[in-house]
């Protein structure tokens, strides 16, 4: 067995730190009406974080799971159930196409920058072809991160690199009662791809990179691509057990293999380029098909000219705004074909010398 490397977690908040984490959310004076109550609500939160009630409502795993009399969390088991379901849905012939349309950017009218994106605009544009398509359109606006109280998508624990088969599908990292890390819209959204027949991904560059909201997805994302799906296995988090389940020989599998993928990378001084490369990096290792070269799309809007008119740009833009309509096009025939079974995947069957 290869050495569990440990030292670097510190150790529990002091009962006086973990007062002035909670008081966080309280700050406003018309809380002060309710100190006593927040005060009880507070030793609950402070009990729970101490004996690290990190799933205080399970149920037994039972049939088809490796150890069927483990404390399965009910939450991650009913997420699961969803995912089968979903995933069941789409493979019937009689389901109607669906796609995922992602808007990446951070930016929205019911936020700070107080105006809608225009990543935004050319979801719009998008949903349009695939309405015309008579097509089902789920919109996911990653936006409402900065928007929505409550909506919130926790950062990735990075259980892959311990070991392959510690990191579950759907994660099992969240909720954590324990840390108050509950809410977490991954849940949901795992449902939303499984679901997915096609996924276009539409979004600016901050940065040279894609926007913190979408990379918080993306990096949640890693339990599809080789993610284990029964948590029994490893009794949970137990490195040990997962360490010694990769080195037997991990499958690897693909969770969303096989869903057709578009995108629309824009941006205004530099970066599309790289964002659009590392995307299609992403997609195409997590065993998913592109639709064309078409499909992928990077152009600048209003190059190295001034923010504020940015959206007047995109107006005047015609031709950017009919190359997204052909990314959706194009995304719609190899759904077509895809599930028609004729949509050439010619290195589908080979087998990697190198499976990760």
């Amino acid at each position: 067995m290869t050495k569990i490397r440990k030292g670097q977690a510190p150790g529990q908040l002091s009962r006086i730190q973990f007062h002035d984490r909670f008081a966080q959310s309280f700050k406003d004076p018309l809380f002060a009406s309710e100190e006593a109550a927040l005060a009880g609500v507070e030793d609950v939160a402070w009990n729970a974080y101490k004996d690290g009630r990190k799933s205080p409502v399970t149920e037994k795993a039972g049939k088809g799971y490796a150890d069927p009399g483990y404390d399965l969390s009910v939450e991650w088991a009913g997420t699961r159930a969803r995912l089968k379901s979903a995933d069941a849905k789409r493979k019937k012939s009689t389901t109607r196409s669906r796609v995922l349309l992602i808007i990446g950017s951070a930016r929205n009218d019911g936020s700070c920058p107080g105006e809608a994106s225009k990543t935004f605009r050319l979801s719009g544009i998008a949903q349009k072809i695939f309405e015309d398509a008579r097509f089902d359109v789920d919109t996911l606006d990653l936006s409402l991160l900065t928007s929505e109280y409550g909506k919130r998508i926790y950062p990735c624990k990075g259980c892959v690199s311990t070991a392959m088969p510690l990191c579950h599908w759907p994660c099992s990292c969240y909720p954590n009662h324990s840390l108050g890390q509950t809410g977490d819209w991954m849940a949901e959204i795992y449902e939303r791809w499984t679901a997915a027949h096609g996924v276009v991904i539409l979004t600016p560059v901050y940065w040279y990179q894609v926007p913190s909201t979408l990379k918080l997805m993306i990096d949640r994302l890693v339990c599809a691509d080789g993610g284990n799906p029964d948590p029994t296995s490893t009794s949970g988090k137990n490195a040990a057990k997962a360490k010694a389940l990769e080195l037997e020989g991990w499958p690897y599998p693909k969770h969303l293999a096989g869903r057709v993928y578009g995108l629309v990378v824009h941006g205004d001084v530099a970066g599309i380029e790289g964002v659009r490369r590392s995307l299609t990096d992403w997609l195409d290792w997590m065993g998913l098909i592109d639709a064309g070269s078409k499909a992928r799309l990077d152009r600048f809007i209003g190059y190295y000219e001034p923010y504020a008119t940015s959206h007047d740009t995109l107006d005047r833009d015609k031709d950017v705004q009919e190359e997204v309509r052909n990314v959706a096009r194009a995304v719609v025939a190899a759904i077509r074909e895809a599930r028609a079974g004729k949509l050439s995947a010619p290195d589908a069957k080979l087998e990697s010398p190198r499976p990760k």
